[in-house]
Protein backbone atom coordinates (compact mmCIF):
# COMPACT_ATOMS: atom_id res chain seq x y z
CA UNK A 1 0.00 0.00 0.00
CA UNK A 2 1.34 3.60 -1.03
CA UNK A 3 2.70 5.75 1.89
CA UNK A 4 0.66 9.30 2.52
CA UNK A 5 1.54 12.83 2.71
CA UNK A 6 -0.19 15.64 3.68
CA UNK A 7 1.09 19.14 2.54
CA UNK A 8 -0.06 21.80 4.63
CA UNK A 9 0.23 24.99 2.04
CA UNK A 10 0.44 28.54 3.39
CA UNK A 11 -1.05 29.07 -0.24
CA UNK A 12 -1.85 27.88 -2.99
CA UNK A 13 0.65 26.76 -5.33
CA UNK A 14 1.25 29.75 -8.49
CA UNK A 15 4.27 28.66 -10.23
CA UNK A 16 4.34 31.62 -12.58
CA UNK A 17 3.78 33.82 -10.04
CA UNK A 18 6.92 33.17 -7.39
CA UNK A 19 10.11 30.44 -6.77
CA UNK A 20 8.16 29.85 -3.83
CA UNK A 21 5.29 27.72 -6.19
CA UNK A 22 7.87 26.08 -8.32
CA UNK A 23 9.80 25.10 -5.37
CA UNK A 24 7.07 23.56 -3.87
CA UNK A 25 5.62 21.78 -7.15
CA UNK A 26 9.58 20.22 -7.08
CA UNK A 27 8.55 18.98 -3.87
CA UNK A 28 5.57 17.68 -4.47
CA UNK A 29 7.25 15.50 -7.63
CA UNK A 30 9.98 14.19 -5.26
CA UNK A 31 7.34 12.62 -2.96
CA UNK A 32 5.44 11.45 -5.30
CA UNK A 33 8.93 9.86 -6.64
CA UNK A 34 9.09 8.15 -3.43
CA UNK A 35 5.55 6.40 -3.85
CA UNK A 36 3.69 8.81 -1.71
CA UNK A 37 0.14 9.18 -2.66
CA UNK A 38 -0.15 13.10 -2.32
CA UNK A 39 -2.78 15.20 -0.82
CA UNK A 40 -2.13 19.14 -0.72
CA UNK A 41 -4.16 21.49 1.61
CA UNK A 42 -4.62 24.67 2.10
CA UNK A 43 -6.79 27.73 4.13
CA UNK A 44 -6.36 30.04 1.29
CA UNK A 45 -7.88 31.22 -1.78
CA UNK A 46 -7.02 30.22 -4.97
CA UNK A 47 -6.81 32.77 -8.03
CA UNK A 48 -6.18 32.86 -11.78
CA UNK A 49 -2.69 31.56 -11.52
CA UNK A 50 -3.70 29.01 -9.11
CA UNK A 51 -1.49 25.48 -10.51
CA UNK A 52 -3.90 22.61 -11.25
CA UNK A 53 -2.78 19.99 -9.00
CA UNK A 54 -4.91 17.21 -10.13
CA UNK A 55 -3.85 17.45 -13.61
CA UNK A 56 -0.61 16.01 -11.70
CA UNK A 57 -2.04 13.56 -9.62
CA UNK A 58 -2.23 15.68 -6.22
CA UNK A 59 -5.30 15.47 -4.84
CA UNK A 60 -6.90 18.85 -2.96
CA UNK A 61 -8.52 19.73 -0.02
CA UNK A 62 -9.44 23.64 0.98
CA UNK A 63 -9.49 23.33 4.81
CA UNK A 64 -9.81 26.33 7.33
CA UNK A 65 -8.15 28.14 9.98
CA UNK A 66 -9.23 27.53 13.46
CA UNK A 67 -11.53 24.55 12.89
CA UNK A 68 -11.79 21.33 14.52
CA UNK A 69 -13.04 20.05 11.25
CA UNK A 70 -9.30 19.86 10.23
CA UNK A 71 -8.86 17.17 13.17
CA UNK A 72 -11.54 14.84 11.67
CA UNK A 73 -9.82 15.72 7.91
CA UNK A 74 -6.55 14.84 9.07
CA UNK A 75 -7.46 11.95 11.06
CA UNK A 76 -9.81 10.16 8.28
CA UNK A 77 -6.41 10.83 6.46
CA UNK A 78 -3.97 9.09 8.59
CA UNK A 79 -1.03 10.20 6.54
CA UNK A 80 2.65 8.98 7.10
CA UNK A 81 4.10 12.16 6.98
CA UNK A 82 3.03 15.96 6.80
CA UNK A 83 4.93 18.58 5.60
CA UNK A 84 4.62 22.21 6.81
CA UNK A 85 4.45 24.75 3.63
CA UNK A 86 6.41 28.03 6.33
CA UNK A 87 6.37 27.49 9.86
CA UNK A 88 3.25 29.76 10.27
CA UNK A 89 1.45 26.85 8.70
CA UNK A 90 3.34 24.46 11.59
CA UNK A 91 1.88 26.85 13.97
CA UNK A 92 -1.69 26.73 13.04
CA UNK A 93 -2.03 23.22 12.70
CA UNK A 94 1.43 21.76 14.08
CA UNK A 95 -0.80 20.70 17.46
CA UNK A 96 -3.64 19.29 15.83
CA UNK A 97 -1.29 17.12 13.42
CA UNK A 98 0.47 15.56 16.84
CA UNK A 99 -3.03 15.10 18.45
CA UNK A 100 -4.33 13.21 15.95
CA UNK A 101 -1.72 11.66 13.69
CA UNK A 102 1.35 11.42 16.75
CA UNK A 103 3.63 8.86 14.43
CA UNK A 104 3.27 10.85 11.00
CA UNK A 105 6.29 12.27 10.09
CA UNK A 106 6.10 15.85 10.58
CA UNK A 107 8.82 18.00 8.20
CA UNK A 108 8.86 21.60 7.47
CA UNK A 109 9.92 23.84 4.40
CA UNK A 110 10.87 26.52 5.66
CA UNK A 111 11.33 28.19 2.34
CA UNK A 112 13.36 30.78 3.42
CA UNK A 113 14.89 31.73 6.51
CA UNK A 114 12.14 34.53 7.60
CA UNK A 115 14.37 35.93 10.30
CA UNK A 116 16.95 36.40 8.89
CA UNK A 117 15.11 38.17 6.28
CA UNK A 118 13.48 40.05 8.88
CA UNK A 119 16.75 41.31 10.40
CA UNK A 120 18.16 42.23 7.14
CA UNK A 121 14.93 44.52 6.65
CA UNK A 122 15.53 46.39 9.94
CA UNK A 123 19.36 46.67 9.24
CA UNK A 124 18.65 48.43 6.08
CA UNK A 125 16.24 50.64 7.35
CA UNK A 126 18.28 51.82 9.90
CA UNK A 127 21.34 51.90 7.84
CA UNK A 128 23.74 49.55 9.25
CA UNK A 129 25.15 45.71 9.25
CA UNK A 130 22.73 43.58 10.90
CA UNK A 131 23.88 42.84 13.94
CA UNK A 132 23.27 39.55 16.61
CA UNK A 133 20.22 41.69 17.91
CA UNK A 134 18.67 41.97 14.56
CA UNK A 135 18.78 38.19 14.14
CA UNK A 136 17.38 37.68 17.81
CA UNK A 137 13.77 39.18 16.45
CA UNK A 138 10.16 37.39 16.86
CA UNK A 139 10.05 35.94 14.40
CA UNK A 140 13.77 33.89 14.32
CA UNK A 141 12.10 32.69 17.69
CA UNK A 142 8.74 31.72 16.46
CA UNK A 143 11.01 29.91 13.54
CA UNK A 144 13.16 28.42 15.01
CA UNK A 145 10.38 26.90 17.79
CA UNK A 146 8.90 25.80 14.74
CA UNK A 147 12.24 23.82 13.66
CA UNK A 148 12.14 22.63 17.05
CA UNK A 149 8.94 21.46 16.82
CA UNK A 150 9.30 19.60 13.78
CA UNK A 151 11.33 16.41 12.90
CA UNK A 152 12.75 17.67 9.83
CA UNK A 153 13.23 21.14 8.01
CA UNK A 154 14.11 21.56 4.93
CA UNK A 155 16.48 24.38 3.80
CA UNK A 156 17.06 25.75 0.82
CA UNK A 157 20.57 27.36 1.66
CA UNK A 158 23.70 26.28 2.96
CA UNK A 159 24.24 30.13 4.11
CA UNK A 160 20.87 29.70 6.33
CA UNK A 161 21.95 26.31 7.71
CA UNK A 162 25.52 27.74 8.72
CA UNK A 163 23.47 30.62 10.47
CA UNK A 164 21.12 28.40 11.77
CA UNK A 165 24.19 26.24 13.72
CA UNK A 166 26.57 28.66 14.21
CA UNK A 167 24.93 31.36 16.08
CA UNK A 168 21.71 29.06 17.23
CA UNK A 169 23.45 26.02 17.96
CA UNK A 170 20.88 24.10 16.31
CA UNK A 171 21.66 20.28 15.82
CA UNK A 172 22.28 19.48 12.17
CA UNK A 173 20.13 16.32 12.34
CA UNK A 174 17.07 18.71 12.58
CA UNK A 175 17.82 20.41 9.12
CA UNK A 176 18.62 19.11 5.36
CA UNK A 177 19.63 20.79 2.35
CA UNK A 178 17.53 20.48 -0.37
CA UNK A 179 17.53 23.40 -2.94
CA UNK A 180 15.58 23.82 -6.13
CA UNK A 181 15.77 20.72 -7.97
CA UNK A 182 15.80 21.38 -11.42
CA UNK A 183 15.39 18.69 -14.69
CA UNK A 184 18.95 18.60 -16.43
CA UNK A 185 18.54 21.26 -19.66
CA UNK A 186 19.65 19.26 -22.75
CA UNK A 187 22.37 19.85 -24.62
CA UNK A 188 20.29 20.65 -27.79
CA UNK A 189 18.50 23.42 -25.81
CA UNK A 190 21.19 24.93 -24.45
CA UNK A 191 22.06 25.49 -28.10
CA UNK A 192 18.66 26.65 -29.20
CA UNK A 193 19.21 30.04 -26.60
CA UNK A 194 19.31 33.04 -28.28
CA UNK A 195 22.74 34.43 -29.08
CA UNK A 196 24.30 37.96 -28.13
CA UNK A 197 23.22 39.68 -31.15
CA UNK A 198 19.16 38.74 -30.84
CA UNK A 199 18.69 40.20 -27.43
CA UNK A 200 18.25 43.75 -26.23
CA UNK A 201 17.29 45.66 -23.19
CA UNK A 202 17.88 44.54 -19.60
CA UNK A 203 15.66 42.79 -17.42
CA UNK A 204 14.10 42.16 -13.46
CA UNK A 205 11.36 39.74 -12.45
CA UNK A 206 9.46 38.97 -8.92
CA UNK A 207 6.15 39.17 -7.12
CA UNK A 208 5.49 41.97 -6.41
CA UNK A 209 3.93 40.65 -3.32
CA UNK A 210 7.31 39.70 -1.23
CA UNK A 211 8.49 42.93 -0.30
CA UNK A 212 12.24 42.47 -0.78
CA UNK A 213 10.86 42.96 -4.59
CA UNK A 214 9.67 46.33 -4.87
CA UNK A 215 12.16 47.75 -2.66
CA UNK A 216 15.02 46.09 -5.43
CA UNK A 217 13.15 47.87 -7.89
CA UNK A 218 12.46 50.95 -6.38
CA UNK A 219 16.54 51.06 -6.16
CA UNK A 220 16.89 50.47 -9.65
CA UNK A 221 14.93 53.40 -10.08
CA UNK A 222 16.18 55.85 -8.16
CA UNK A 223 19.64 54.69 -7.91
CA UNK A 224 21.26 52.69 -9.95
CA UNK A 225 18.92 52.79 -13.46
CA UNK A 226 19.74 56.24 -14.25
CA UNK A 227 23.65 55.52 -14.03
CA UNK A 228 23.31 52.31 -16.58
CA UNK A 229 20.92 55.02 -19.20
CA UNK A 230 23.43 57.76 -19.15
CA UNK A 231 25.62 56.04 -20.47
CA UNK A 232 23.70 53.65 -22.60
CA UNK A 233 20.56 55.79 -23.63
CA UNK A 234 18.84 53.90 -25.62
CA UNK A 235 18.65 50.61 -23.65
CA UNK A 236 15.30 49.62 -21.41
CA UNK A 237 15.02 47.74 -18.28
CA UNK A 238 11.14 45.64 -18.60
CA UNK A 239 10.00 45.17 -14.93
CA UNK A 240 8.07 41.78 -14.93
CA UNK A 241 6.10 40.53 -11.81
CA UNK A 242 2.76 39.38 -10.64
CA UNK A 243 0.58 41.55 -8.49
CA UNK A 244 2.04 44.88 -9.43
CA UNK A 245 0.06 47.56 -7.05
CA UNK A 246 -0.84 50.66 -8.00
CA UNK A 247 2.74 51.90 -6.35
CA UNK A 248 4.64 49.80 -8.80
CA UNK A 249 2.30 51.08 -11.80
CA UNK A 250 3.30 54.52 -10.57
CA UNK A 251 7.23 53.91 -11.60
CA UNK A 252 6.43 53.21 -15.17
CA UNK A 253 8.25 55.75 -16.93
CA UNK A 254 8.98 54.78 -20.66
CA UNK A 255 10.93 58.24 -21.30
CA UNK A 256 13.60 56.85 -18.96
CA UNK A 257 13.26 53.53 -20.68
CA UNK A 258 11.71 52.39 -17.35
CA UNK A 259 8.84 49.80 -18.24
CA UNK A 260 6.68 47.98 -15.98
CA UNK A 261 5.37 44.66 -17.56
CA UNK A 262 3.00 42.97 -15.27
CA UNK A 263 2.78 39.53 -15.04
CA UNK A 264 5.42 37.46 -17.12
CA UNK A 265 3.05 34.11 -18.88
CA UNK A 266 6.07 32.68 -19.81
CA UNK A 267 9.05 33.49 -18.19
CA UNK A 268 11.49 30.95 -20.42
CA UNK A 269 10.73 33.71 -23.60
CA UNK A 270 10.78 37.14 -21.75
CA UNK A 271 14.09 36.10 -19.98
CA UNK A 272 15.76 34.76 -23.51
CA UNK A 273 14.07 37.64 -25.04
CA UNK A 274 16.96 40.16 -22.46
CA UNK A 275 20.51 40.53 -22.47
CA UNK A 276 21.32 41.28 -19.04
CA UNK A 277 19.46 40.35 -15.97
CA UNK A 278 19.36 42.68 -12.73
CA UNK A 279 19.06 41.85 -9.47
CA UNK A 280 19.37 44.70 -7.22
CA UNK A 281 18.16 42.71 -3.98
CA UNK A 282 19.12 44.99 -0.46
CA UNK A 283 17.34 42.27 1.67
CA UNK A 284 15.81 39.05 1.81
CA UNK A 285 17.24 35.57 2.48
CA UNK A 286 16.84 31.57 0.63
CA UNK A 287 17.75 31.21 -3.10
CA UNK A 288 16.30 33.56 -6.11
CA UNK A 289 14.12 32.63 -8.83
CA UNK A 290 14.78 35.16 -10.98
CA UNK A 291 18.62 34.34 -10.92
CA UNK A 292 17.24 30.29 -11.87
CA UNK A 293 15.16 31.68 -14.88
CA UNK A 294 18.26 33.66 -16.06
CA UNK A 295 20.81 30.85 -15.79
CA UNK A 296 18.17 28.66 -17.70
CA UNK A 297 17.47 30.70 -20.29
CA UNK A 298 21.44 31.78 -20.87
CA UNK A 299 21.00 35.46 -18.95
CA UNK A 300 23.81 36.62 -17.71
CA UNK A 301 23.37 38.33 -14.45
CA UNK A 302 24.19 41.55 -12.35
CA UNK A 303 23.35 41.12 -8.41
CA UNK A 304 23.38 42.27 -4.92
CA UNK A 305 25.51 39.85 -2.33
CA UNK A 306 22.17 38.91 -0.97
CA UNK A 307 20.71 37.93 -4.26
CA UNK A 308 23.40 35.68 -5.05
CA UNK A 309 23.61 33.87 -1.20
CA UNK A 310 23.83 30.39 -1.31
CA UNK A 311 23.81 30.57 -5.37
CA UNK A 312 27.17 29.59 -6.68
CA UNK A 313 29.08 27.60 -4.19
CA UNK A 314 32.97 27.88 -5.46
CA UNK A 315 31.69 27.86 -9.01
CA UNK A 316 32.47 30.23 -11.23
CA UNK A 317 29.10 33.04 -11.31
CA UNK A 318 27.10 33.75 -14.38
CA UNK A 319 27.62 37.58 -13.86
CA UNK A 320 28.72 39.59 -11.29
CA UNK A 321 28.17 40.54 -7.34
CA UNK A 322 28.42 44.27 -6.86
CA UNK A 323 26.61 46.04 -4.16
CA UNK A 324 28.46 49.51 -4.61
CA UNK A 325 25.68 51.01 -7.19
CA UNK A 326 28.37 52.68 -9.00
CA UNK A 327 29.89 49.41 -9.79
CA UNK A 328 26.51 47.57 -10.32
CA UNK A 329 26.11 49.97 -13.73
CA UNK A 330 29.63 49.67 -14.76
CA UNK A 331 29.30 45.64 -14.74
CA UNK A 332 25.55 45.65 -16.30
CA UNK A 333 27.27 47.67 -19.28
CA UNK A 334 30.40 45.60 -19.78
CA UNK A 335 27.77 42.38 -19.72
CA UNK A 336 25.35 44.33 -22.33
CA UNK A 337 28.20 45.92 -24.41
CA UNK A 338 30.92 42.68 -24.41
CA UNK A 339 30.42 39.63 -26.25
CA UNK A 340 33.16 37.81 -25.57
CA UNK A 341 31.95 38.54 -21.51
CA UNK A 342 28.28 37.70 -22.07
CA UNK A 343 29.09 34.70 -23.54
CA UNK A 344 31.66 33.39 -20.91
CA UNK A 345 28.84 34.62 -17.88
CA UNK A 346 26.13 32.85 -19.77
CA UNK A 347 28.09 29.30 -19.95
CA UNK A 348 29.26 29.30 -16.51
CA UNK A 349 25.16 29.73 -15.79
CA UNK A 350 24.23 26.43 -17.05
CA UNK A 351 27.51 24.87 -15.46
CA UNK A 352 26.11 26.43 -11.92
CA UNK A 353 22.28 24.55 -12.89
CA UNK A 354 24.26 21.17 -13.74
CA UNK A 355 26.62 21.00 -10.49
CA UNK A 356 24.30 23.06 -8.04
CA UNK A 357 20.84 22.08 -8.31
CA UNK A 358 20.19 19.21 -10.61
CA UNK A 359 17.82 16.90 -9.58
CA UNK A 360 19.02 13.77 -9.52
CA UNK A 361 22.02 14.53 -7.63
CA UNK A 362 19.54 14.90 -4.47
CA UNK A 363 16.54 12.71 -5.19
CA UNK A 364 18.01 8.95 -4.03
CA UNK A 365 20.05 10.81 -1.24
CA UNK A 366 16.38 12.60 0.08
CA UNK A 367 14.62 9.11 -0.47
CA UNK A 368 17.04 7.46 1.49
CA UNK A 369 17.11 10.28 4.82
CA UNK A 370 13.51 10.44 4.72
CA UNK A 371 12.77 6.63 4.71
CA UNK A 372 15.77 6.18 7.71
CA UNK A 373 14.34 9.01 9.90
CA UNK A 374 10.42 6.87 9.01
CA UNK A 375 11.86 4.16 11.01
CA UNK A 376 13.83 5.36 13.60
CA UNK A 377 11.46 8.19 14.53
CA UNK A 378 11.13 7.65 18.09
CA UNK A 379 14.67 7.56 18.99
CA UNK A 380 14.84 11.04 16.39
CA UNK A 381 12.21 12.39 18.91
CA UNK A 382 13.80 11.33 22.02
CA UNK A 383 17.27 13.12 20.87
CA UNK A 384 15.24 16.48 20.34
CA UNK A 385 14.74 17.06 24.31
CA UNK A 386 14.25 20.67 23.42
CA UNK A 387 11.59 20.56 20.34
CA UNK A 388 9.80 18.49 23.25
CA UNK A 389 9.58 21.01 25.67
CA UNK A 390 8.65 23.78 22.75
CA UNK A 391 5.88 21.15 21.86
CA UNK A 392 4.79 20.80 25.53
CA UNK A 393 4.34 24.55 25.99
CA UNK A 394 4.35 26.91 22.90
CA UNK A 395 1.97 24.20 21.31
CA UNK A 396 -0.30 24.68 24.15
CA UNK A 397 -0.98 28.25 24.00
CA UNK A 398 -1.43 28.31 20.24
CA UNK A 399 -4.02 24.97 20.71
CA UNK A 400 -6.01 27.09 23.24
CA UNK A 401 -5.59 30.51 21.24
CA UNK A 402 -7.26 28.54 18.35
CA UNK A 403 -9.46 26.82 20.37
CA UNK A 404 -10.55 30.39 21.39
CA UNK A 405 -11.05 31.87 18.52
CA UNK A 406 -13.30 28.68 17.42
CA UNK A 407 -15.93 28.72 20.17
CA UNK A 408 -15.51 32.70 19.56
CA UNK A 409 -16.42 32.36 16.07
CA UNK A 410 -19.96 29.85 16.33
Amino acid sequence: MKKKILVIGFVWPEPKSSAAGSRMLQLLTQFQNQDYEVTFCSAAKTSDNTFNLNAIGVATQPILLNDSSFDVFIKELDPDAVLFDRFMTEEQYGWRVSEQCPNAIRILDTEDFHGLRKAREVALKKHKKVTVEDLQNDITKREIASIYRCDLSLMISEAEIEILTQQFKIDKSLLYYLPFLLAPIPEDDIKQVPTFEKRQHFITIGNFLHAPNYDAVLYLKQTIWPLIRKKLPKAELHIYGAYESQKVVQLHQPKDGFLIKGFAEDVNTVMQNAKVCLASLRYGAGLKGKLIDAMQNGTPSVMSTIAAEGMFGELERNGFIEDNPEAFADKAVALYTNLDLWSVKKNNGFKVLDQRFNKTNFEVNFATHVNGLSNDLEMHRQNNFIGQLFRHQSMQSTKYMSKWIEAKNR
